[in-house]
């Protein structure tokens, strides 16, 4: 094999890179922070992250895919050169091969400035692989048998949904509202009744620390640190975990939307497979506490969120990868 096969899952909020034989070799934020001067990239990553609302005028630190998809090229070239430089080094002799996951429900605009933008970063060979697919693949669900598999990969720009059944997916949906929208929620939520401003670092991690799609056994409360709207002076609230299960409760109603609307469409051979199995949970935002409860209720499905949530993707994508012939039909390359 001329070259290495590296895995990218290039999330909006995080991009986790396998390479194969060596397993997951990076996890960092899809930041990138560019001097506005002369448009060079000073950082990416956890580095980058740690600049955002903190840049002065020359330094802009941006997140370049919107719900998934680019939405600045440049920069996403820039991220893909780095990710691929610190998976395999600067100094290879041959390109690698890589597969990068994409929204299921991508256009073929979208896909190739993907494809172009693997290229222009050094891949040898791109191909790309629907991220419900990969996720589902990366959980061991049972892919390759005529049978219902149903996955709801929750990330950080989309929330997508699909059956799959021999290699494909059968029934897909998805809606733009995912971990974002739900630090957007608590930001707003906290905005609304403390008139305290917050950054989205501090309301992601009130999300994580004290969030949940139903309310926990017990209240919870976190000090949150943020400027006044009305003095624009700092000060510090108290927050319940209450509060937050209600704000969040507007954007969790949109995926439970989109989960109904692929349980609707699904074949009845294929959803009596599904009420048998369950529904499996995938993507960093699946380990909001009491969201499998939440879902179950609402669908009168059974919902397992599966082991590493957050790693699923990437698996799926690296098993893929190492074993192009079977997901032939299912990957897009140029």
């Amino acid at each position: 094999m001329l070259g290495k096969r590296i895995a990218i899952d290039l999330g909006t909020a995080n991009s986790i890179v396998y390479v194969s034989g060596k397993g997951i070799v990076l996890n960092e934020p899809t930041v990138v922070a560019i001097s506005i001067d002369d448009e060079s990239v000073l950082a990416v990553g956890l580095e980058a992250r740690e600049m955002l609302g903190k840049t002065p005028e020359n330094i802009t630190a941006m997140r370049p895919l919107r719900s998934g998809v680019i939405a600045d090229y440049l920069v996403t070239e820039a991220l893909l050169r780095y990710f691929i430089n610190k998976a395999v080094g600067r100094s290879r002799i041959f390109k690698p091969e890589v597969m990068i996951s994409v929204p299921a429900g991508v256009t073929s605009v979208e896909a190739r400035a993907v494809l172009d933008a693997a290229y222009s970063a050094g891949a040898r060979l791109a191909y790309l692989i629907p991220e419900p697919l990969a996720a589902a693949i990366g959980t061991g669900l049972p892919v390759s048998e005529p049978s219902g598999n149903m996955i709801v990969n929750i990330g950080g720009g989309t929330s997508e949904v699909a059956v799959i059944s021999l290699y494909g997916i059968v029934v897909h949906g998805s809606v733009r509202v995912a971990g974002n929208d739900l630090d957007e929620a608590v930001a707003q939520h906290i905005r609304r009744k403390y008139n305290l401003i917050i950054g989205e670092n501090t309301a992601e991690k009130v999300k994580m620390e004290i969030g949940a799609a139903f309310p926990l056994p017990k209240e919870t409360i976190v000090e949150v640190k943020g400027r006044d709207s009305i003095n624009g002076l700092p000060r510090t609230v108290s927050v319940g975990s209450g509060e937050i299960v209600q704000a969040l409760a507007h954007p969790l109603s949109q995926i439970v939307i989109a989960v109904k609307g692929v349980l609707e469409n699904t074949p009845p051979e294929l959803a009596s497979d599904i009420i048998d199995k369950g529904i499996v949970l995938s993507g960093g935002t699946a380990q909001l506490k009491n969201l499998d409860k939440y879902l179950s209720h609402f669908t009168g499905v059974p919902v397992h969120v599966a082991d590493d949530p957050l790693f699923c993707v990437v698996k799926g994508i690296g098993s893929a990868v190492e074993n192009l012939d079977l997901f032939s039909k299912s990957i897009t390359r140029r």
